[in-house]
């Protein structure tokens, strides 16, 4: 069955506005209800991020590929699962959707819809947190959708959980969620100076996992066993 490019389009922003407002509202849920313990307030953001990402990746997955990122579009891209002008289409959606889901999330948490982010994240070791990132995210989208495509979902969300940890940036692991972070100065916060290593990082972690991952894996479908 063929789906229409508008009905892409709409699983994409609605996927989008639920993933990005999960992170800064349960960041701005943690935060309030942590009592200044910035342990118990990643806890309390990651968790609700892997679960989520379950959610949305099962009930619109079948319908856009469940992308949410412009990485795994641009990955999806070259690999030429979508064409150039779809491609294009996605990475504006999840853009726009990102900003009016961050927008959306300051009025329910009764702050300021407009605001710029103040939160310092640079450095080398910043940079080389989000390359890994992207590159761990990646991987488990390829290795996945090459034998286990059942369990993609559940992977997706278990390998950003684990990166929320492991990584010295708390694993953004995605361009447009970089940017609408820049648009909210709370505890998801980046400064939208620190915003194009960050992506230029996220860019270098996807194309290093896509051309390992295609030599490690292979590109046709797994046998079926």
């Amino acid at each position: 069955m063929t789906i229409s490019l508008g009905r892409r389009l709409v699983a994409e922003a609605l996927g989008t506005m639920l993933l990005f407002a999960t992170v800064v509202g349960a960041g701005i849920m943690a935060v309030n209800l942590s009592g200044g313990n910035n342990g118990v307030a990643l806890i309390g953001t990651t968790i609700p991020i892997a679960a989520i990402l379950v959610v949305i990746i099962v009930i619109f997955g079948p319908v856009s590929g469940a992308h949410f990122n412009p990485v795994v579009t641009l990955v999806v891209r070259l690999d030429g699962g979508i064409t150039t002008r779809d491609a294009l289409a996605y990475v504006a959606v999840q853009f726009a959707s990102g900003a009016a889901a961050i927008l959306i999330t300051h009025l329910m948490f009764g702050l300021p819809p407009i605001q710029i982010g103040s939160v310092a994240r640079t450095g080398p070791g910043q940079w080389l947190s989000e390359a890994i990132a992207t590159f761990a995210l990646v991987m488990t989208i390829l290795g996945t959708g090459r034998f286990r495509p059942d369990i993609g979902p559940y992977a997706v969300a278990l390998v950003i959980l684990a990166a929320c940890w492991f990584t010295a940036s708390t694993s953004f692991a995605n361009p447009a969620i970089t940017f609408a972070r820049s648009l909210t100065d709370t505890f998801c916060a980046i400064r939208p100076a620190d915003v194009p290593m960050f992506i230029a990082a996220q860019i270098v972690g996807a194309l290093s996992a896509r051309s390992l991952g295609h030599w490690l894996f292979g590109r046709e479908p797994a046998a079926a066993s």
